[in-house]
């Protein structure tokens, strides 16, 4: 076809044919391209590209992507000392990671951007398709389509029942399965199974219930922990606690008031087997108070935290605190106290330090602190039974080995120090009877005497027990609990609930019997859907029972005569 003829055939067809033809359009105004985007025309496009389902499910990709790194790499709101630790192990990589903000993924620029956009993805999606279905649960069914044959679920047949029977008995079955339902025309319009986008946008709207409630959780929470001995007592203020961590939101004032003593702490081991040493019983007895409330009774357990309004008390660890009496040359007690010990492996071998840091004065009269490095065992092998390693976590042959230091323990400077070891950089090491030398083992109710007149330092029969606990106060947990239900259960109803539309239409026929189509079409492909219109089928022949064919009624019409 030439180009002339071309263009005289469109021009023939009109406005029509030049919207119809392919033939390739001749360039008036010699511009390349096509139209181009407005300002608003590219937020437009923008706007449904981050409404769309797919870039929400890239979003939600992207988030738990994102969560990868704040799982591997130690984070600074929860253990400042391993990010200390990862740091100096890691000198090359650290500083790429501070740029990416690695250490605190959860706070970074980066993750907020994904959670936020993430968040409005989701709400531009709902809000749309909420007004949909409440369009559409607002309207009636629709009416039956002109040829119910092309339909995948069709059944027929002839009755004798008027068609108006017919109808009125199709719409009292249909009602009577759930289905919404209406005469329209020579036919009668049924659809069920909304729930199944309720249950779409009930998974959505959890979703964005979950991400609120961990936004919430994060301005608001609070966490802290604090190590008790037995028979000591800790109280729901932040001057009480070890270590403390909070979010942006939270203010002190928010802390609830509640305190507890440490009664007992109780911990049993499995004694042989292959789970030798494995914990049986590991609970703590506590009393407390609330708010200055009268005195109760309860026990935490792994797992089984103790409730106190919003705040919840956990029982993490616990360990051995043996209890030592440190004396002067002239006999005078200038310590006596119970020395909680950090556990080094799954035996409770355990190391820690005793500090004398007032009251004590050398042969001279002069003051000087005393320090002493610990290693404690619960269960000691023997002498001559290899090195000094705990060989059972309970106490059953308890021993302790200590080394003595006498100077400055350097408390004074300012700085903070741990607890658990010692500074002996300003400390000079006592030279001791016995042992080393330099270090002594002794066993429950033996003493170290320390040279020079300087001393003496016993171990205490009385061995305590200390446990660690971890104070939380997340108000968010119950609103993503929620939410998490809420997407399960959405979530089933989307994928096991299916939306479908059924048509009865009723006409008289030629040979005056009335015809009976009935069809049914799913939003999805189901096996279940013919099945439910054979049920549907059989339940209307109750009313509208198929008729007798030509052929069998003549031949019973001639057995009559």
């Amino acid at each position: 076809m030439s180009k002339t003829e071309t263009t005289e055939q469109r021009d023939g067809l009109g406005d029509a044919g030049e919207q119809l033809s392919t033939a390739p359009r001749e360039e008036t105004d010699g511009v390349l391209g096509g139209p181009t985007l407005g300002v608003v025309g590219w937020i437009r496009w923008f706007w449904r590209q981050l409404t769309s389902m797919r870039v929400a499910l890239i979003l939600l990709f992207l988030l738990s992507l994102g969560a990868v790194p704040g799982s591997l790499i130690p984070q600074t709101s929860a253990d400042e000392l391993k990010v200390a630790d990862f740091k100096k192990a890691h000198e090359t990589l650290t500083p790429l990671y501070e740029k990416l903000q690695l250490f605190d993924v959860y706070s970074s620029v980066w993750f907020s951007a994904i959670y936020i956009l993430l968040f409005v993805s989701l709400i531009g999606c709902i809000v749309p398709r909420t007004w949909q279905f409440v369009g559409q649960l607002r309207g009636l069914p629709p009416g039956a389509p002109k040829r119910l044959t092309r339909l995948p679920a069709y059944t027929t047949w002839r009755t004798e029942a008027s068609p108006e029977e017919v109808r009125e008995a199709a719409l009292g079955v249909l009602k009577g399965r759930r289905f919404r339902a209406r005469t329209a025309g020579d036919a009668v319009a049924a659809e069920k199974g909304y729930l199944r986008e309720a249950g779409n946008l009930l998974f959505h709207i959890a979703l964005i219930v979950m991400l609120v409630a961990f936004a919430w959780g994060q301005l608001f929470k609070s966490e802290g922990g604090k190590l008790v001995v037995e028979g000591d007592g800790f109280s729901n203020t932040l001057t009480q606690y070890d270590d403390f961590k909070s979010g942006s939101q939270f203010a002190v004032d928010e802390l609830e008031p509640f305190s507890f003593t440490l009664d007992t702490f109780t911990g049993t081991y499995e004694k042989s087997g292959p789970q030798r040493g494995t914990p049986r019983t590991f609970e703590a007895a506590v009393t407390y108070t609330r708010g200055g409330g009268k005195d109760e009774k309860a026990v935490i357990r792994v797992n089984e935290p103790l409730k106190l309004g919003d705040s919840k008390v956990y029982l993490i660890a616990h360990g051995y605190a043996p209890v030592f009496t440190v004396k002067d040359g002239k006999g005078k007690v200038v310590f006596k106290g119970a020395v909680p010990l950090l556990p080094l492996d799954n035996n409770l071998t355990s190391s820690g330090a005793v500090k004398v840091m007032d009251g004590y004065r050398d042969k001279n009269g002069d003051k000087e602190q005393l320090g002493f490095k610990a290693f404690f065992v619960p269960t000691f092998a023997g002498a001559g039974q290899g090195s000094m390693f705990s060989q059972f976590p309970a106490l059953d042959f308890p021993a302790v080995a200590l080394t003595g230091y006498y100077g400055s323990l350097g408390v004074d400077s300012g700085l903070p120090q741990n607890v658990y070891q010692l500074d002996t950089t300003k400390m000079t090491q006592f030279k001791v009877d016995g042992g080393t030398g330099v270090a002594k083992r002794m066993l429950p109710g033996e003493s170290m005497t320390l040279p020079d007149g300087a001393g003496s330092i016993t171990f205490e029969k009385d061995i305590k027990e200390w446990a660690s606990f971890q104070v939380t106060q997340q108000p968010g947990n119950g609103l993503a609990l929620a939410g998490a239900l809420a997407a399960i259960a959405g979530l089933t109803g989307s994928l096991f609930i299916q939306r479908r539309r059924v048509w009865v239409r009723a006409v008289r026929g030629e040979d005056g019997t009335t015809v009976v189509e009935m069809a049914g079409l799913g939003r999805s492909e189901s096996t279940k859907l013919p099945e439910e219109l054979a049920d549907l089928a059989v339940a209307l022949t109750a009313t509208a029972p198929p008729a007798p064919e030509p052929a069998e009624a003549e031949a019973s019409e001639g057995v009559e005569k």
